[in-house]
């Protein structure tokens, strides 16, 4: 299954403004990354998996619509699966590309 392509261009939108962002086939989706650090990702699963700051996991988990990531049968901390059904909208969708992006842009660039 090839990854949503409206949800990339609705990504895609909201990124616009911010600077040294780069696409690039992975997972299967299509990430977006900000100086070299992958900010979210439209997964070929559906929905959209975020980077966030690993002690902020477990508090984001308790949302609707949030499920772990899970990589080679391990949890991934810092990383979450945002289904479909909680991007629906722009006010759904635009605080995970902002989280996303914000924890990228305070990791060291690539």
């Amino acid at each position: 299954m090839a990854y949503d392509a409206d949800l990339a261009d609705r990504v895609r939108e909201l990124l616009a403004p911010e600077r040294n962002v780069e696409e690039k086939r992975m997972f299967g989706g299509l990430a977006f990354l900000i100086n070299g650090n992958m900010s979210v990702c439209v997964t070929s699963k559906g929905g959209l998996m975020v980077r966030v700051p690993p002690d902020e996991t477990e508090k984001l988990l308790t949302r609707a619509h949030v499920e772990p990531m899970i990589m080679s049968g391990r949890e991934t901390r810092g990383w979450l699966r945002v289904g479909i059904d909680g991007l629906r909208t722009r006010r759904q969708l635009a605080p995970w590309v902002a989280r996303g992006a914000e924890y990228a842009k305070a990791l060291a660039p690539k």
